[in-house]
Formats: C-alpha cells, sequence, structure tokens
C-alpha cells in the first residue's frame, strides 16, 4: 500500500513544476536559474529528511518492563516462542527418586555385614572340625609305643612328636644351651591356671651329642631342663651320664626363627629356637633331634620329659563371636528397611 506524500515532498513537487513549467519572461533567465537551484536543493533536503524518517520508523519499539524480565531470565524474545517456566520444579520432582535410590544402595551395601559374619562363622566351624582332628592325632601319636629310630631323615619329617628308642652313648664335651627356657612342670601350671602372674624360674634345656650305637650315627638329645645355677656342667657332675644307655624320646623337627626372637648366637652357646643345620655343623652330628622323655632323668641331672604337646584350639569363640554379630546385625537390618517397607 502506498505511502501519501508528506508535506515536504508536495512542496517539491510544486516548486519543480512552478520553475520548470513557468512561462518566461524577458530578463529572467538569471532569476530562473537562481530558482531552479534552490528548488534542487529543497529536493535534496527533501529526499534527506524522507530517508531519516523511514529510518526512525524502521527502528523497533523498546520491550516493556515484563519482557525486559524474561530476557533477564535467559529466555530469547524471539516471534512465535512462548516464555516458559525454570526447571526447578522437574528438579523437586527428581529429588524423592534420587533419594530413593540411594536408600535402596545402601540397603544392599548393610546386607554385606550379616552375610559375611555368617561366612566367617562357617569358615571357623570347618576350622574347629580340622583343629580337633589334628589334636587327635597329635595326641594318639604321642601316646603310641616307641618304635626303633629310623634311619632316613626323610622319613622322620612324618615322625615329629612320634616316640621313638635308640641306645648309644652321650659326648657331654660338645652340650649346647637353648637358653632361657622354663620347666615344663604340668602339675605347676594346673595350680597356677587362675593366676593372673606367676614366677617360673628359668634356666636352660641341655642338648648333648647322642652316637647311636646301632645306627652308626650321630644325634641331638634334649636332655632337659637345668636351672641357671646349673647351667655350667662342673656344677651336676653326678648327672653326667657315661657309658651306653637305653633312651626314649620324641622326634623334633627344626624350627625358623619367629618375630621378636633373638638369633642364635653359637659363639657364646645360646641358642633361641632349634636351628639343627647350624647345631649338627657345631657338633658334627647329624640333623636329627629327639627329647628324652622323664624316665631318663637321673639325680643331679637334667630333668627329662620337656616337650610341650598343646595346640591352641580357640575357634569355639570365634564361632561365638561371628555367628553373635550375624544375629544383631540381620536384626538391625530388619528393623530398619523391611519393617519400614511394609509399613509404607
Amino acid at each position: 500500500m502506498a505511502r501519501p506524500p508528506s508535506e515536504l515532498e508536495a512542496g517539491a513537487a510544486r516548486t519543480t513544476w512552478a520553475g520548470g513549467g513557468a512561462r518566461r519572461r524577458p530578463g529572467s533567465r538569471r532569476l530562473s536559474s537562481r530558482k531552479r537551484r534552490r528548488g534542487g536543493e529543497m529536493a535534496a533536503a527533501a529526499a534527506a529528511a524522507v530517508r531519516w524518517l523511514g529510518f526512525r520508523a524502521a527502528r523497533p519499539a523498546p520491550a516493556p518492563a515484563r519482557a525486559v524480565r524474561r530476557s533477564v531470565l535467559a529466555v530469547p524474545l524471539r516471534p512465535g516462542l512462548a516464555w516458559s517456566p525454570s526447571r526447578c520444579g522437574s528438579s523437586a520432582a527428581e529429588a524423592p527418586a534420587t533419594k530413593a535410590e540411594d536408600d535402596s544402595f545402601l540397603q544392599w551395601f548393610l546386607l554385606l555385614i550379616p552375610v559375611t559374619a555368617f561366612g566367617l562363622g562357617t569358615w571357623q566351624v570347618q576350622r574347629r572340625k580340622w583343629k580337633l582332628k589334628l589334636i587327635a592325632e597329635l595326641e594318639s601319636r604321642v601316646m603310641a609305643e616307641p618304635i626303633p629310630l629310623p634311619a632316613d631323615p626323610m622319613e622322620l619329617k612324618n615322625l615329629e612328636y612320634r616316640p621313638v628308642k635308640v641306645r648309644g652313648h652321650f659326648d657331654h664335651s660338645k652340650e649346647l644351651y637353648m637358653m632361657p627356657r622354663t620347666m615344663v612342670d604340668p602339675a605347676r601350671e594346673a595350680r597356677e591356671a587362675g593366676r593372673l602372674s606367676s614366677s617360673p624360674e628359668s634356666g636352660a634345656y641341655v642338648i648333648t651329642p647322642f652316637h647311636c650305637t646301632e645306627l652308626g650315627i650321630t644325634i641331638l638329645v634334649n636332655r632337659g631342663f637345668v636351672p641357671r645355677k646349673k647351667v655350667n656342667p662342673d656344677t651336676r657332675q653326678k648327672g653326667q651320664i657315661e657309658g651306653e644307655v637305653d633312651l626314649v624320646g620324641m622326634v623334633r623337627l627344626t624350627e625358623t626363627r619367629k618375630p621378636f626372637v633373638p638369633e642364635n648366637n653359637p659363639e657364646r652357646n645360646h641358642w633361641h629356637y632349634r636351628d639343627l643345620e647350624a647345631m649338627a655343623r657345631l657338633t658334627g652330628a647329624d640333623p636329627i633331634f629327639i627329647d628324652a622323655d622323664f624316665k631318663s632323668t637321673v639325680p643331679g641331672g637334667p630333668i627329662g620329659g620337656q616337650t610341650r604337646v598343646t595346640l591352641r584350639n580357640e575357634h569355639m569363640q570365634y564361632i561365638i563371636t561371628w555367628y553373635g554379630l550375624c544375629a544383631a546385625t540381620s536384626y538391625l537390618w530388619f528393623k530398619k528397611f523391611l519393617r519400614r517397607t511394609s509399613g509404607v
């Protein structure tokens, strides 16, 4: 649709028509020239005014205050695009679902506690069965009749705590001393079982090379316990047996050094654990070791029977502990999760 001309355009057109179509009078050529120039200037000014007015009309109107506020909320103002609210409401709706997922994870994670405790209790039941069987085998081996000492050291590996009998004589010049030691006395230990502390006498085990007449080998024999003041053989000459004797003892194998146990000191003849290879090298004997029984004791000599045959069996305490923990945590888990779920 055409736009009606403005007053300036109409005036410019009239001026142009008047200037162009007027009848020339004689002597007025200079005046007509001036009018034409003035009319051109006015037409140029009118055109400039039209352009300026057209540009001003094309500029958009300022947005209302509500639209400005919507633009601040990061919602672009485009034609055909309706303003929508933020996602705060949807986040609030998603919160209960996230909390439910967290509770489900916590529920199954905490269930691992009673399940693990039940597994450990069952494992301790199996361990107790194994330990009772081992104790029974050890007791039957200790109470068995003595057999002749095998000459093959490999055969001795399966005979620990088995009584053997040998015949021969001692070499008291090469005694070794395992110290410090206390005497194995079942009667005294039974009396002091309920005491918080005890003060048994400290001393040493006397290890003496023993030459076996029938086998033609020399073995190591733990003759027994002597008090510290009797460690020197000069103080117990009556107990130094001479000549051939029959001896019964239990086979013992070599030991490895346990934590916090000092190293052996062969130079001072102080031995803290049974290192059969080192003892055999020092005395020239074979790495075979037996503990003499109590019947080998002689007046003034070491007290035999220093074999402590005990195996710890504390598995019942562990069974009660693990199964008790399983029962307690199962009850708490049921009370927190299952009862709450059934009440919903």
